[in-house]
């Protein structure tokens, strides 16, 4: 995982628990995103499957970046997107702390 920034295009996973459902997805504000599924807010992934622990991100130079390689992520096997997160955070801890700095 890259550094932290605030308004740095970023492509990240959020997940309902361990091993559970994941949902990629693509930002240019990830702690506002972040915070957004963890209240809830945003329709469809979180409500319907409770997909609130951001446990995985990688931040990009420019959003089309950020977009083709969110492609890639959403294109490739589960066992990759799962083998990914845990290279990073092999106790699939809430990052979100990590962005509130």
């Amino acid at each position: 995982m890259a550094q932290r920034s605030h308004f740095q295009p970023a492509v990240y996973f959020m997940a309902n628990h361990r091993n559970g459902t994941l949902y990629c997805g693509v930002t240019s504000d990830l702690p506002k995103r972040a915070w957004q599924h963890r209240e809830g807010e945003i329709e469809g992934f979180t409500q319907r499957y409770g997909g609130r622990r951001l446990v995985w991100f990688e931040l990009h130079v420019t959003l089309d970046h950020a977009i083709s390689r969110e492609k890639q992520l959403k294109g490739g096997s589960r066992k990759r997107k799962i083998a990914l997160i845990e290279a990073a955070n092999p106790e699939w801890r809430d990052l979100f702390f990590v962005l509130q700095g």
